[in-house]
């Protein structure tokens, strides 16, 4: 019978402290990978948050709602979309908004108005307004993110979005009217 030899001491422990050495470095790689993906996840939504920070309210006027009487309803703040980039961007990308903020599109004439809500991360709701500034459709609570089209039911001028559940709350209807001025 032949004997098995037995490495020496020495060589086992190499092996031993060779294997603990590539055991260290092995956690030391997984933990470096798993804190410096944490570190771009958290640049990723700073970015993003910076990104949508960009859009902020800019008060550009403010906006009266009256009832058919000629009655104050309310009064908000108002940031104006005015040409086609500002009103191809509408409210997109905003968190949030202030409930005496709203966005008032301007356009050249009386038209039927199609809106969505693409990237819009608020509900709303949407009013359509004719030249004469009196309210002719109202579409409550838009979803975010719809891409769904709320359209006018008669030809507007105006539109104003406002956070959904306004229209309810201060009592706005079709027939009611707006008045704006600009600064």
């Amino acid at each position: 019978m032949s004997k098995k030899k037995s490495a020496p001491k020495g060589k086992s422990r190499n092996t031993r402290a060779a294997a603990l050495i590539v055991l260290i470095i092995a956690v030391i790689a997984v933990l470096y990978f798993v804190f410096s993906n944490k570190n771009n996840s958290t640049e990723m939504l700073s970015k993003e948050t910076n990104y949508s920070s960009i859009y902020k309210f800019k008060k550009n006027g403010e906006l009266t709602f009256t009832s058919k009487k000629g009655e104050f309803l309310t009064k908000i703040d108002i940031e104006i979309a005015e040409t086609e980039e500002k009103q191809m961007q509408g409210l997109m990308y905003r968190e949030q908004m202030k409930e005496n903020h709203g966005m008032l599109f301007i356009f050249d004439r009386d038209d039927y108005r199609y809106f969505w809500m693409k990237n819009t991360v608020i509900p709303l709701d949407m009013i359509f307004v004719n030249f004469n500034f009196k309210i002719v459709t109202i579409r409550k609570n838009a979803k975010p993110y719809d891409l769904n089209s709320y359209a006018s039911t008669a030809p507007a001028k105006y539109v104003v979005e406002v956070n959904a559940g306004f229209c309810d709350k201060y009592g706005i209807k079709v027939g009611d009217k707006i008045s704006f001025r600009i600064f």
